[in-house]
């Protein structure tokens, strides 16, 4: 075994997954931030955690409304995600400039893109400094999935966003 910087063990751990984290900006416009690092932590109560880099707008939205919705977007999303993640909500629509359809879902006001497999709905109840990241631990509110859609994953260090298909 030869030593790998962190950033590249995702190369050799693909498929990893990736998501959006949708907030709602003072505007009362839906922010989405691409999040690859998210993970499950508890089902009692069910709680889910993820890590933005700290100057992430989606994360200053997620700390300033105590709210937000994790999103694992859809197959007609794939070439918006990483658009997503390199675009800044401060100064930006998001949804409007790549033309990403925008639907609501019960118990909040943040809107989601139509075609996502997952969304989380979930409060904050703390969020962690661990360096160059924020770690936010949410408590889970309300779960909904869309069974005709696929989900997107993260490949060979995220040079490419598609599907997994099983073997």
């Amino acid at each position: 075994m030869k030593e790998i910087e962190l950033l590249e063990a995702a190369k050799h751990t693909s498929p990893n997954p990736v998501s959006l984290i949708c907030t709602r900006t003072p505007a009362g416009v839906t922010n989405l931030g691409t999040v690859s690092w998210w993970t499950y932590l508890g089902l009692e109560p069910a709680t889910i955690g993820f890590a933005m880099m700290k100057p992430s707008y989606s994360g200053e939205m997620t700390r300033k409304n105590k709210e937000a919705v994790l999103v694992i977007p859809g197959e007609p999303l794939a070439r918006h995600v990483m658009e997503c993640g390199s675009t800044s909500g401060r100064d930006t629509d998001k949804a409007k400039r790549y033309g990403i359809e925008l639907m609501s879902i019960d118990g909040t006001d943040i809107e989601i893109p139509t075609h996502s497999v997952v969304a989380i709905h979930c409060g904050l109840r703390e969020f962690v400094d661990v360096g160059d990241h924020n770690f936010y631990i949410c408590d889970v509110k309300r779960v909904l999935a869309n069974d005709g859609e696929k989900a997107l994953f993260a490949w060979k260090g995220y040079a490419k966003i598609a599907p997994a298909v099983m073997a």
